[in-house]
C-alpha cells in the first residue's frame, strides 16, 4: 500500500539540453524550408522523439549513398571525419546539426594529435561521438572507460585528455586523477557539458532523499543511462522510455518519488510520465481509502 501522500518531486533539469534542442529546431526549420529532409542515423537518441520527426516527413537513413535531391542532417554526437569529407565530396545537400560542444571536443582532439600529443578521450568506446572523437586523433587516441584500461599503457611524455560530452563528472575526475599519477604534465580538458553536469548533479541530491527514482529516456541514451546509474547508488530506481511502462507494483510502500529525464527525452514524454505517476497516485490513496 502507499505511505501517506506520496510526494512527487520533478528535477528541473530533467529533458533536452541545449544542443538536442537546436537539432530538433534545426530539423524542424529544415523541413519546413525543403522538401526531402533525411537525418543520417537518429538525430537524437530517443526513439519516440525519432519516430516523431519521422512522422513530419523528418526520417533516418544509414547509408545516403543512392540518395538524390534531397537534404542530409547530421546528428548531434557527430560523425567520423573521414565519412564528413566523403559526404562533402559527394555534394550532399548537408544540414550540420552536431551539438556545439561535441564540435570543440573535436577541435581539440584534432589539436592536440597535431600538437604531438596521444590523446586520451575519456567515453564509452561504442558510443557514436567517442567514435569520431576518435577519427579526429589520426591513430593516436586511447579510449578510456575506467581507471582499468590505463593499466600497462605507456602514453608517452605527452598527454592531452579529453572527455565524451555526457560522461559521467565523476567518473572522470576518477580516471584524470589516476591518470596525473603517472603523467604528471598531461594538459586535462574537462568536455564534459555544463547542462550534463547539472543534471547529474541534481539527479544526485533527489534520489538521496526519496524513495523511489523514475530515470525517463532513450535505452541507446548514454547520458539516461548515467543517471540511472548514479540514481541506483542512492535508491530504487527506473529506467523507462514511457508512460506505458510504469507498473503500479513499483510504489507500493513508497512515500516519495523523484523524476528526472535524459537529454535527448522530449518535454511532452516526462509530461506522460509524469501525468501516469499522479494517476497511479490517486488510484492506489483511493484504493487506501475503501
Amino acid at each position: 500500500m502507499i505511505k501517506g501522500n506520496l510526494k512527487v518531486k520533478i528535477a528541473k533539469t530533467a529533458g533536452f539540453c541545449f544542443g538536442v534542442r537546436r537539432a530538433i529546431e534545426i530539423a524542424e526549420k529544415t523541413a519546413k524550408e525543403k522538401s526531402k529532409v533525411y537525418t543520417l542515423g537518429p538525430l537524437i537518441h530517443n526513439p519516440q522523439e525519432v519516430n516523431r520527426l519521422a512522422r513530419e516527413g523528418i526520417k533516418p537513413v544509414n547509408s545516403p549513398w543512392r540518395m538524390k535531391d534531397c537534404t542530409l542532417i547530421l546528428r548531434t554526437h557527430g560523425i567520423t571525419e573521414s565519412f564528413e569529407q566523403k559526404l562533402r565530396s559527394k555534394k550532399l545537400d548537408l544540414v550540420d546539426a552536431v551539438c556545439p560542444f561535441v564540435g570543440r571536443a573535436q577541435d581539440l582532439v584534432r589539436k592536440l594529435t597535431g600538437d604531438n600529443y596521444k590523446v586520451v578521450i575519456i567515453g564509452d568506446k561504442t558510443h557514436p561521438e567517442v567514435i569520431a572523437l576518435v577519427s579526429y586523433g589520426k591513430g593516436r587516441c586511447k579510449v578510456i572507460e575506467d581507471k582499468y584500461d590505463l593499466k600497462g599503457l605507456n602514453l608517452g611524455d605527452k598527454v592531452g585528455v579529453v572527455s565524451q560530452t555526457t560522461q559521467n563528472l565523476k567518473k572522470f575526475k576518477e580516471i584524470v586523477k589516476f591518470l596525473k599519477k603517472r603523467y604528471k604534465n598531461a594538459v586535462v580538458y574537462n568536455t564534459i557539458c555544463r547542462a550534463t553536469i547539472d543534471r547529474q548533479s541534481e539527479a544526485s541530491n533527489i534520489a538521496r532523499n526519496v524513495d523511489l527514482m523514475i530515470v525517463v529516456g532513450g535505452k541507446n541514451s548514454g547520458n539516461t543511462k548515467r543517471l540511472y546509474e548514479i540514481c541506483r547508488k542512492y535508491t530504487k530506481t527506473r529506467h523507462i522510455e514511457k508512460a506505458g511502462e510504469l507498473k503500479q507494483l513499483w510504489f507500493r510502500n513508497i512515500k516519495s518519488i523523484g523524476l528526472t529525464a535524459g537529454a535527448s527525452t522530449p518535454d511532452w514524454i516526462i509530461k506522460e510520465v509524469e501525468n501516469k505517476i499522479r494517476k497511479i497516485k490517486a488510484t492506489l490513496e483511493k484504493s487506501k481509502k475503501a
